[in-house]
């Protein structure tokens, strides 16, 4: 039989009711630390210029300042990495400098390619600056002579000069018209005191100043 102090005990933990479970904490409410943004990429490193040997020939006929001016013509034109232009550019890239070359004076100092060979054959700064020297002492020449040629049309005497009167109305009315300041300009001192002027001197006159 039970004693009265188990009944006792036994009553006493009936009594006391279970302790129910410690709740679960509550989920965090902070926000999520924002995902770092992935690095832009690194800018690729720009391709050095192509290094450019000047034939010292060259060097004797174009100032530094020159060349530096035609290299950076010519590379704005420039189809390839390496700096090169294609065969049918180089007549582009002449005319932009100054010169103007005709079709055929391009195509000579080209060696006269095929017409396929004018897109797909190309030509660094060193090669373009030779045939370029070429272009500008034919063109200097040819420019000469068209002046010869000219100015004896007006020579009504033979005698190898013009009336001033008539040539300042040629050079402001034909070909590449000139302003009247600019006539004015390169008539100073040519005239004698009929109104004549001597071609030859005159046509110096204007080569020194071009």
């Amino acid at each position: 039989m039970a004693t009265d102090k188990q009944n006792a005990d036994a009553t006493l933990k009936a009594a006391t009711p279970t302790p129910e479970p410690a709740p679960a904490p509550a989920p965090s409410t902070a926000p999520a630390a924002p995902a770092k943004s992935p690095a832009p990429p690194s800018k690729a490193p720009a391709p050095p210029k192509p290094e450019i040997k000047i034939d010292p020939a060259l060097l004797r006929e174009f100032s530094t300042d020159q060349i530096e001016d035609f290299k950076e013509a010519f590379l704005l034109f420039a189809k390839t990495s390496a700096g090169e232009i294609s065969f049918g550019q180089c007549g582009d890239v002449m005319r932009a400098l100054g010169q103007n070359p005709t079709n055929a004076q391009v195509l000579e100092v080209l060696g006269m390619p095929k017409a396929e060979d004018m897109d797909s054959k190309m030509m660094n700064f060193e090669t373009f600056l030779s045939m370029f020297h070429k272009v500008s002492q034919t063109v200097e020449k040819g420019t000469y002579e068209d002046f010869v040629e000219g100015l004896r049309v007006f020579d009504k005497q033979g005698d190898g000069t013009v009336m001033g009167a008539e040539l300042r109305h040629v050079l402001a009315t034909l070909g590449e018209r000139l302003t009247i300041g600019e006539v004015e300009q390169l008539m100073v001192g040519q005239e004698d005191m009929n109104g004549y002027i001597n071609c030859e001197d005159f046509i110096k006159h204007i080569m020194t100043n071009q």
